[in-house]
């Protein structure tokens, strides 16, 4: 260990002493930075609704959790005061686009029963709900959802309340029911409002090509017709009332949304949507890893100075000196590995911790919605920001020691990780080859940075350019580190055998 220990110290003072590899990590944490607060200082945000006036909605709601949502429906309503259910038949489902009113009934088209606590936008609720293209599901507060069995109309759906526990029935007939599930929805107060309702996300189509992406998109409405209505409990309003849930200035509804009776039930017409924000959609939103965009510009920078840190010595003929007072080849290779991997993790957590709070005081002046995110996840992708750089400088070390030429094993690097990611987030490629190279290079590390989830329930384009990527946190991170392993083991054999 004392052997390890000098050479440890050994390596820091060459790392230190070197007036160009310290320049060359101050220029990493400087290009983190500065990128950053450029970025956030080039954007712009501007809504004006028809009249000029600052418009409606440009902040989404917040969900129970705190999670930015949609909460956008038509709702047909009564108070709901203590325990008690509701039972509704969806007797037909379908939609049409705003453009021609031609069929466009969207998979997550809805129409089914819903106990809420009020009728404002993000407030906690269960629903059971017949969709367009997913069969029922049981949904609460916009993050949960549970699939039932049945995808056809007519379909029978129960809610039944008691105290916070929502419990959600289907059924074929009326008669055999089947459990979806219950769902808690802590404090929900004695009387809530629930009833029926209707809604369909907009239409979108996005178009791609080998120089981006393009989109367009358009309301659609829905129609849900319900009959054999039943109420059990504590009813106290005598009649169904209507609301726009979300109804934004007029315009979240959309032409014709309400409800009617009928002779035998009720009918509601509908659009938007019940479901979580997704990033990336519309552009209002920033990230936490969209304020650390710099990342990738100062691993390039460390990514010179972590093969230099190796070829100089055989540039100079130092590398004789240094085996020459540490004999074993393979703990010089070591004790360079953890100086440059040390160093280089904390200038990049110092440009993370610098760069982040810069960068978000930027962008809220500016008017932009920050995503909200857990402090458990921010400091994830602070950290994990600054773990992939410091892999990153291990991994060139190695490609260093390998080549021996520092022209040779920058470019070897750039292109092994810098390059298919700027490929895949600027939209150079598809999504399915982007998708493939943050598979299967390096570059699959910057999976660390996701901060947002996909939802299943939520159609959208999640791709690598609006920071999707298709690995997890640790599979992406675990793809760099396994590439970095084997890259350290060939460079101790090639060490080892090679002639100094």
């Amino acid at each position: 260990m004392s052997g390890f220990g000098q050479a440890l110290r050994a390596e820091w003072t060459k790392l230190r002493t070197v007036r160009g590899w310290v320049l060359g990590l101050v220029a990493a944490a400087l290009v983190i930075v500065l990128m950053g607060l450029f970025a956030a200082a080039a954007s712009n945000f501007s809504c004006s609704g028809p009249g000029g006036e600052p418009c409606a909605g440009a902040t989404p709601p917040l969900g129970p959790d705190g999670e930015p949502v949609v909460d956008n429906f038509s709702f047909a309503h009564r108070a709901f005061t203590g325990d008690g259910s509701i039972t509704a038949r969806v007797t037909s489902l379908a939609a049409v686009s705003s453009l021609d009113g031609q069929p466009d009934t969207r998979p997550w088209t809805k129409g089914g029963i819903i106990v809420k606590e009020s009728t404002a936008p993000g407030s906690p609720y269960a629903a059971l709900t017949l969709t367009g293209g997913h069969g029922v599901r049981l949904q609460h507060n916009f993050t949960g959802d549970v699939a039932g069995t049945l995808r056809a109309t007519p379909t029978w759906l129960r809610l039944t309340r008691s105290g916070d526990t929502i419990t959600g029935h289907e059924s074929p007939d009326g008669v055999t029911w089947h459990l979806v599930g219950a769902v808690r929805l802590p404090g929900l107060p004695a009387t809530v409002r629930a009833g029926l309702f209707a809604s369909s996300p907009h239409h979108e189509v996005i178009t791609e090509s080998f120089a981006g992406a393009s989109g367009t998109s358009f309301p659609t409405s829905a129609t849900a017709e319900f009959d054999r209505i039943d109420l059990q409990g504590s009813w106290p309003d005598r009649t169904w009332a209507g609301a726009v849930v979300g109804d934004l200035g007029g315009r979240g509804g959309g032409a014709g949304s309400g409800f009617e009776e009928t002779s035998d039930g009720v009918t509601v017409r509908g659009s938007g949507d019940i479901a979580p924000v997704v990033a990336g959609r519309g552009g209002l939103g920033r990230t936490v890893e969209g304020r650390l965009v710099g990342a990738f510009a100062g691993l390039i920078a460390v990514i010179v100075v972590a093969a230099t840190f190796m070829t100089s010595e055989y540039r100079r003929g130092l590398i004789r000196t240094s085996l020459a007072a540490s004999p074993r080849r393979g703990r010089v290779l070591a004790a360079k590995a953890v100086v440059i991997g040390a160093v280089t993790f904390v200038t990049g957590l110092a440009a993370a911790l610098v760069a982040t709070p810069l960068v978000r005081a930027v962008e809220a002046g500016k008017g932009f919605y920050a995503f909200p995110v857990p402090t458990a996840t921010e400091l994830r992708v602070l950290v994990g920001t600054a773990a992939l750089l410091a892999v990153a400088a291990v991994f060139s070390l190695a490609v260093g020691t390998v080549l021996r030429r520092s022209a040779g094993a920058v470019a070897a690097v750039i292109v092994a990780i810098v390059l298919p990611y700027v490929l895949a987030i600027a939209s150079v490629l598809p999504v399915g080859p982007s998708d493939w190279l943050l598979r299967v290079t390096p570059a699959a590390a910057f999976a660390v940075q996701q901060s947002l989830p996909e939802y299943h329930q939520v159609t959208a384009a999640y791709a690598p350019a609006d920071g999707y990527f298709p690995l997890s946190p640790a599979g992406g991170f675990a793809v760099l580190c396994g590439y970095t392993a084997v890259a350290l083991g060939v460079a101790v054999l090639v060490l080892r055998r090679r002639d100094a």
